[in-house]
């Protein structure tokens, strides 16, 4: 792969990592904090969801710098290496948390009694998010699953071309 081409995604890797955490940090429990101060019935519930929510940017932040590690070894040709399956891996893993958390909380957001200031439309949405979330997680993680295995195909057929040459 081009060094340019993997300088310019390890940078729009680096600004959405650093977004993330910004997130982490402020946007989340801001947000939070001015949702319970609009309606105080939300209160119970802010804790859980703002950790709920962190843990999901920190998913999608581990995903991140396992493709960091994969951008680096297609960088020196090395992607159809036996180390490249760890990275993967980890991709898979961590989308397949973030989408647990998403139907952890679509579950609760279903069953849940949460009291809500006008007719019940913010929770509805949220419902709809996570549900989202979940789904889009899911196919994600299927979609790596599936080029977990082209990669294996492809490094054995790597492996066994070195062997004829």
């Amino acid at each position: 792969m081009h060094p340019l081409i993997t300088t310019a995604l390890r940078a729009g890797i680096a600004m959405v990592i650093a977004f993330g955490l910004f997130g982490q940090a402020v946007i989340i429990p801001t947000t939070a904090a001015d949702e319970v101060d609009r309606f105080p019935g939300y209160a119970p519930f802010a804790t859980p969801y703002t950790v709920l929510a962190v843990l999901g940017v920190a998913c999608v932040q581990v995903a991140l710098v396992a493709v960091w590690r994969l951008l680096g070894m297609a960088r020196h040709g090395a992607i159809f290496a036996p180390r490249a399956f760890r990275w993967v891996d980890l991709v898979i893993g961590s989308s397949t948390v973030a989408t647990a958390l998403a139907i952890g909380a679509a579950s609760h957001l279903a069953v849940a009694e949460i009291p809500s200031p006008d007719d019940g439309m913010e929770i509805t949405g949220a419902l709809a998010a996570a549900i989202t979330a979940a789904g889009i997680g899911a196919s994600f993680a299927m979609l790596t699953v599936i080029m977990r295995s082209l990669l294996r195909k492809a490094t054995a057929l790597q492996a066994e071309m070195a062997e004829v040459i």
